[in-house]
């Protein structure tokens, strides 16, 4: 068996990271270790899962000048939720920034917002774990 455990995200400041990852997004910070030289191993997961983002301080200006691009301006991260409801209102209530409105598509309920970078994520509730909506 193969899972996928963490991803790196390059980031400005470790505080301001997890301020918008825990503060406006409700992760969990799942660990936190001084690995010396102002390096950490700060690692931010939704409630309920097992993956995370491993949030990496970024140094030197070619790592400075990824933060936000690392995807080219594609949506990167996809975050599943049970509640779209829920969460979509909880993040509206904490100033993330929505890119478009919720929408219906075939695989579910779907909107693309941005993080504290501009980095694209899409909170989608799949179809298949919906409630009923008759």
């Amino acid at each position: 068996m193969q899972q996928l455990a963490l991803t790196a995200l390059v980031v400005c400041d470790y505080e301001e990271a997890l301020g918008f990852f825990v503060g406006k997004l409700g992760f969990h910070k799942t660990a936190d270790k001084d690995m010396g030289g102002g390096k950490r191993w700060l690692v931010v997961t939704p409630p309920g899962s097992s993956a995370g983002l491993l949030l990496a301080r970024a140094v030197g200006e070619r790592q400075e000048a990824s933060i936000g691009k690392q995807s080219g301006g594609r949506v990167m991260f996809f975050l599943h939720t049970d509640d779209f409801d829920r969460d979509y209102h909880a993040m509206l209530a904490k100033s993330v920034r929505f890119i478009e409105a919720p929408r219906e598509d075939d695989y579910g309920k779907v909107v693309v917002f941005e993080d504290l970078y501009g980095n694209k994520w899409d909170l989608i509730e799949a179809a298949d774990t919906a409630p009923n909506r008759s």
